[in-house]
């Protein structure tokens, strides 16, 4: 959707750019972006990695080089390194990366302190602000401790910190909440967006969170170097109308072939269902998904509402770009066997370092077909509980099994029964698709008909067909990921880990992926024990373990962690409005504390909502309406009150 003359119309921009272009040798990495943010506007870039966003961002800070188009930021053409200078100043970077920015010998108040006199800031303004800045962030506890001993959420924050020390008119921060845990996201976000409105900060923010999307109040989608999109949320969703439907039928496997036939966007989530229908209000696409999941064996819970932002960027990409459908599987790993057998059990694991317990007394089954999957804050304990159940440490105590094998008398045979996909990449770029599973189907010592029969199973699994002879490097990020997959599934392991699996994926790339774990957990019976932090993976689950300080605090469905949480707090509304975000301190002195910032609206968990549109309605003009719970409502929630219960 261009913007071109609402670009010339606007005449409180910080940042313009029209046609704006960038190469790394013969790649053009970003092409013809035209789009300009307003004064005290927070705008994202939203997209994958390899989008385009940290070049155009680079460039608004004054960092890189641009090849084509023009770029201005406070009026200033940003080509002439001269004039390019003389703006830094009103300019603050955060770079991609935890603590990229920061020094990890240092001490909190010591990184403050640096960038304050590098900033030139002077010694009693730079006090001033630093106190401010550490209340505001909660880390003015923390202002002895090394950076390096933060964890990922607190780093952020600490960067954002040391970006603002010097008092910017424009923040440019680059995928400020990447690898960090949900809590440590919203706590974030939170804080960005009291900053943003407290001193009319100008801020640009990019994101690969689609769920992040409706915390801007404007947004451009990015994909491949272009601007698919920008405007409001509200905009974006209108460029493609239609509805969302969910059920659980009785028959999954057959009645997703049935939707998948008449639909694009068809989600596995857990035992349910989600087709997005497009042109149809919500009534009439209920009515149609009704008939075609009748035909296919009938369905119970149906439910429908409205389409949102990760749909449109999908209908918005579809045609341009395009993910494989393998099919149902064939040649199964391993025989499904009784899908109620347990393929994963953790039997009161425990792992001590010294006098640190990283992981206490976890125990929990994951059954043959299910996807399992395990949550937590960073430190939480997964990642040292994945490795004492894969054999990479030895448990302090308690033990497990695999696939019915004992993980401490026969390790060797464990590790061959399981397939593990680790969040750092695995494929040898310099290799080709066919050469990276031949290598792989070697070192797991297939003979050389099964290396044959494994080569085109995966390359069939994985829609690779036609990319056998490809580099890997040349491969988009999704069918990367589909390969590695189809790697540390060559040797048919029983049981697959999954640590962070779409990470830098785009939305189309990410359901394809999901499709495939689909397939192998409920038509081939391998067992899924994922971790993660991004949210909207937690709702693919099955079942769910959620830990906090080593331990295992909730362990249930993710439906029933909903229910829970509902329980507890209450439903949660949206309240929508210009004057929206002036409303939270009206419901903190109202007693409503479960209250967070998106965008220009409010989430607010609260057990009376007449009480909550009756306050609303005495502000004017306010929207409040029912929203459905997300596991990141679930995650946040039970982790900030597991926190608080521990003192921290």
């Amino acid at each position: 959707m261009a913007e071109t003359a609402l670009v010339d119309a606007m005449p409180d921009w910080v940042i313009r750019s029209e046609g704006f272009g960038k190469r790394y040798g013969k790649r053009q990495a970003v092409s013809g972006i035209s789009l300009a943010v307003r004064a005290g506007e927070l705008f994202g870039l939203i997209g994958p990695d390899g989008a385009g966003k940290s070049s155009l961002m680079k460039a608004v800070a004054g960092v890189l080089k641009y090849d084509s188009g023009t770029l201005e930021v406070f009026g200033t053409d940003m080509a002439r390194d001269a004039a390019a200078e003389s703006v830094k100043a009103r300019i603050g970077l955060m770079p991609q990366g935890l603590g990229q920015n920061l020094y990890g010998d240092l001490s909190v108040e010591e990184n403050v302190d640096f960038f304050a006199k590098l900033r030139l800031v002077p010694d009693e303004l730079a006090r001033e602000r630093k106190e401010k800045l550490l209340g505001v962030t909660r880390l003015a506890n923390f202002r002895t401790r090394p950076m390096k001993q933060l964890s990922g959420g607190m780093k952020q924050k600490l960067g954002l910190v040391c970006t603002l020390i010097h008092a910017p008119e424009l923040i440019v921060l680059d995928e400020p909440t990447t690898g960090v845990d949900p809590v440590s996201r919203r706590d974030f976000w939170q804080i960005l967006a009291e900053l943003v409105s407290s001193q009319g900060l100008s801020a640009l923010v990019s994101t690969a969170y689609m769920d992040e999307a409706s915390r801007f109040a404007r947004m451009a989608l990015m994909h491949e170097g272009r601007v698919l999109a920008q405007g409001q949320p509200k905009e974006i969703l209108a460029l493609r109308a239609g509805s969302v439907v969910s059920c659980v039928p009785h028959e999954q496997v057959r009645a997703r072939a049935a939707l998948a036939a008449n639909y694009a966007q068809v989600e596995a989530l857990g035992p349910r269902l989600r087709v997005f229908v497009p042109e149809l209000a919500r009534e009439a696409a209920e009515g149609a998904v009704t008939r075609l999941i009748d035909a296919a064996g009938g369905a119970t819970a149906y439910d429908s509402g409205e389409a949102e932002l990760e749909d449109v960027f999908v209908a918005l990409l579809a045609g341009s770009h395009t993910s494989a459908d393998a099919g149902e599987a064939s040649a199964a790993p391993a025989a499904a066997g009784n899908a109620a057998a347990p393929a994963i059990e953790a039997i009161s694991l425990a792992r001590r370092f010294g006098d640190f317990v990283a992981v206490s007394d976890v125990s929990f089954t994951v059954r043959e077909g299910e996807i399992f999957g395990l949550l937590g804050a960073n430190g939480a304990g997964k990642t040292t509980a994945i490795k004492m159940l894969t054999g990479i440490l030895p448990p302090s105590s308690g033990g497990g099994r695999i696939a019915g094998v004992d993980i401490a008398r026969e390790l060797g045979c464990v590790k061959s029964r399981i397939g593990y996909m680790s969040q750092a990449f695995s494929l040898y770029l310099d290799l080709t698709v066919s050469e990276n599973i031949r290598l792989y189907a070697g070192l797991y010592g297939l003979t050389r008909a099964e290396r044959a029969a494994r080569l085109d199973w995966v390359l069939e699994m994985a829609g690779l067909h036609a990319l056998a002879d490809t580099l890997a490097a040349e491969l988009p990020m999704g069918q990367r990921q589909r390969l590695a997959l189809g790697c540390a599934l060559v040797h048919r392991p029983r049981v697959l880990f999954l640590d962070e699996p779409t990470s830098g994926v785009d939305p189309v790339g990410r359901r394809a992926f999901w499709d495939v774990l689909f397939r192998l957990s409920r038509v081939d019976g391998v067992a899924l024990l994922v971790t993660t932090h991004y949210m909207s993976e937690a709702e693919h689950c099955d079942h769910l373990a959620l830990m906090f300080a080593g331990r295992i605090v909730a362990d249930a469905t993710p439906g029933a962690m909903k229910a829970a949480l509902e329980q507890d707090m209450g439903a949660l509304y949206e309240v929508s409005g210009e004057k929206a975000p002036a409303f939270a301190p009206v419901l903190a002195a109202a007693g409503i504390t479960g209250v967070s910032v998106h965008g220009r609206n409010l989430h607010v968990l609260c057990r009376d909502g007449a009480r909550l549109t009756a306050l609303a309605g005495g502000q004017g003009g306010l929207q409040v309406r029912a929203r459905a719970l997300t596991m990141e409502d679930v995650f946040v929630e039970r982790v900030r009150a597991l926190e608080k219960e521990a003192g921290r």
